[in-house]
């Protein structure tokens, strides 16, 4: 009955994504031509011709990326709810995000490990790597040093890119761009409380000045209880009957800086988090005791300066710090997990026009990881398990060459080679050839290679009890096959379908030594991804605008032929908004659409279908916004896989839940 049911949701959902793009497609005739005033109300066109940052470390436009880009503005952030990275990834063709009530973990295209640190994926803010120098980790939820409100816009590139960017840029790059200070011209302030006892509040200052100095200031507090859970796996008298109080907590803060002069940027984010874990994993104590901390921040100083008309040179110093604090209660016992982080380094990069068809891009980097410290024990009576500090180096070089052979075709080729001390150097070249035969028709052909280097912590974390390390790890490799095909149906409406082939190498993952039965990090599978997205996006005199998507996914093992965890094979979402009553209420509405996907233990999670809804409202007052946000909006259940830290199989989300903001600027 579960299996008919799945298909049962996926066929009533595929009607509901077909009857959608064939309202889309008569909108245009029912309302004329688009509306288009600024930048957050462009037109599907205009966004095409929106240059991007994160794709090639240099502005450009999104219909010369050679990838399958996406963009999410701050206006559909506000218009959507969206209260995370995660929330804004979870919209997108392709990507599905699953949280385990600690972090959030980032899949796409079939590939989804849940616990693997969101080590695939790069994520940048204005260009400065986030990626920490422990793990490799990324933040996607309240972890992440920046408040949603701060975010201008999201450049979304999937697919590998460590010609441009080395490690971690392999499955996607997310490069985060920040407001300016002309776009507060002022002091804004914002609250919000929602349910669980959440609260956050944010004060930002941002002001452009006569001289072209230009700055933003702001800092951002979230608190929330969290919810109460139970569990069934600790359905007994001892542990509460399985009932955890008290014990997803989440309270966090964070501070930006970015300040602008001239051909200076200096941007400086620091965030602390403090997550209570409900889940009592790695057979702990099921109590409230169970918590980690995260601590995140940078300092970049970012130089740029045009030569003349066809000469760029752009260079970068920065600093970082990350540190982890975990608390973890064994029969009483309080263990503590402790990593801290401190690295610096600088780039720099030309950019040089030549013989009036060429843009030639060439650039080094050098990082120093000054600490990349772990260490275990026990708090009372003190045992230490691990003790280990590290440094190390890494560098590297790259060309990048975008050949405009004719008007309509562009030849997209780079390389780049890194060196690490600790593991095996790496080349990745990429080519991609981008041709436009028709007016209004644009075809991508993409083949690119990426490398991840394993991480301090799967090459050198030990605990004499159960893991051992891997010094011996090699890097992961992938290499990519994609044609995206680009088309303007009608006006105010943009159809793009991609194909794509990945082949993996290397996986590193979590495997048992039969020997002696300690765990250890290894590279185990080769995996195999294909499948398909379709993306109609649609804006209509500005009374309406949405986009659907649906995505194909398949991901196996090379060698047993088995679909990966966590791997759904559907995935459909739907965005739609609009504006009532000269624009008092811009209602928006989210509808997303997951099939069912395998668990460890090889049974399955199930497909789920879950709407969210949003009002908006501009007009109330002067400088005053109010949102009202239901999430989950008819109470669907629905659980994640878990992944081998945990005694349950799936963990359960939220039900229905409300925010009510309000954001105030003079």
């Amino acid at each position: 009955m579960g299996l008919k049911r799945i298909r049962a949701q996926l066929r009533a959902c595929v009607a509901i994504g077909l009857m959608i793009m064939v309202t889309l497609s008569l909108l245009p005739f029912l309302y004329g031509e688009v509306y288009s005033t600024d930048y957050t109300d462009l037109s599907i066109e205009e966004l095409m011709d929106i240059t991007v940052f994160g794709a090639s470390r240099f502005d450009q436009k999104m219909s010369e990326v050679p990838s399958f880009v996406s963009m999410v503005t701050s206006d559909e952030i506000k218009k959507y709810g969206y209260r995370t990275l995660a929330d804004i990834l979870n919209s997108l063709s392709g990507f599905h995000v699953i949280y385990d009530r600690t972090y959030n973990y980032i899949g796409s295209r079939g590939l989804g490990r849940a616990g693997d640190f969101n080590a695939r994926y790069l994520v940048l803010i204005d260009g400065h790597r986030i990626n920490d120098n422990i793990y490799d980790s990324t933040y996607a939820g309240t972890d992440l040093p920046l408040d949603v409100d701060l975010i201008d816009r999201v450049e979304v590139m999937r697919g590998p890119s460590s010609t441009v960017y080395g490690s971690n840029a392999f499955l996607g790059v997310i490069n985060i761009v920040t407001r300016k200070g002309e776009d507060f011209d002022g002091s804004e302030v914002s609250v919000s409380a929602g349910s669980f006892d959440t609260y956050t509040g944010r004060y930002s200052f941002g002001k452009q000045f006569p001289n072209g100095f230009e700055m933003v200031l702001s800092g951002s507090v979230l608190d929330s209880r969290g919810d109460t859970h139970y569990y069934k796996e600790f359905d007994d008298p001892s542990t509460n009957n399985g009932i955890m109080r008290n014990g997803d907590s989440d309270k966090s803060g964070s501070g930006f800086a970015k300040l602008s002069y001239k051909d200076f940027v200096l941007t400086g984010a620091f965030g602390r988090r403090t997550k209570g874990i409900p889940t009592a994993p790695y057979e702990t104590d099921f109590t409230n005791q169970n918590e980690g901390i995260d601590e995140r921040g940078f300092l970049d100083l970012k130089y740029t300066r045009n030569i003349d008309d066809a000469t760029t040179i752009k260079g970068r110093v920065f600093y970082d710090h990350y540190r982890y604090k975990g608390t973890w209660p064994f029969e009483g016992i309080l263990n503590k997990d402790y990593a801290l982080g401190r690295w610096w380094g600088g780039d720099i990069m030309l950019i040089k026009r030549l013989f009036a068809k060429h843009k030639v891009s060439v650039g080094a980097e050098y990082t120093f990881n000054a600490r990349q410290d772990q260490r275990n024990y026990d708090e009372d009576p003190r045992i230490v398990y691990l003790d280990d500090e590290r440094n190390s180096t890494n560098w590297a070089v790259y060309i990048q060459d975008t050949y405009s052979m004719w008007d309509n075709l562009i030849f997209d080729m780079g390389v780049r080679y890194d060196h690490y001390d600790f593991t095996r150097s790496a080349t990745s070249p990429r080519l991609g050839l981008i041709y436009n035969p028709f007016a209004g028709t644009r075809l991508k052909l993409i083949y690119g290679t990426a490398f991840r280097a394993p991480n301090v912590c799967e090459l050198y974390y030990q605990e004499p009890s159960w893991m051992k390390a891997n010094p011996n790890l090699k890097p992961e490799s992938i290499k990519t096959y994609e044609l995206v095909y680009e088309q303007r149906l009608l006006d105010g409406l943009h159809l793009t379908a991609a194909g794509f082939y990945n082949k993996i190498d290397r996986l590193i993952a979590q495997t048992l030594d039969p020997a002696d039965g300690f765990t250890f990090f290894n590279n185990l599978d080769d995996i195999e991804m294909k499948g398909f997205e379709l993306e109609l996006k649609g804006e209509w005199d500005r009374r309406f605008k949405g986009r659907v998507s649906y995505t194909y996914q398949d991901a196996r093992d090379k060698d047993t032929g088995r679909t990966l965890v966590n791997s759904p094979k559907h995935l459909v979402k739907a965005n739609f908004t609009t504006h009532l009553w000269k624009d008092l209420l811009v209602p928006g509405i989210e509808m997303q659409y997951i099939s069912g996907r395998k668990t460890l233990n090889g049974k399955k999670a199930g497909g789920f279908f879950i709407t969210n809804l949003t009002f908006l409202s501009r007009k109330l007052a002067s400088n005053f916004e109010i949102s009202f946000n239901v999430y989950n909006l008819f109470d669907r259940k629905y659980s994640y896989p878990a992944s081998s830290e945990y005694r349950m199989n799936t963990i359960e989300q939220d039900g229905r839940t409300f925010r009510l903001k309000m954001t105030y600027g003079f």
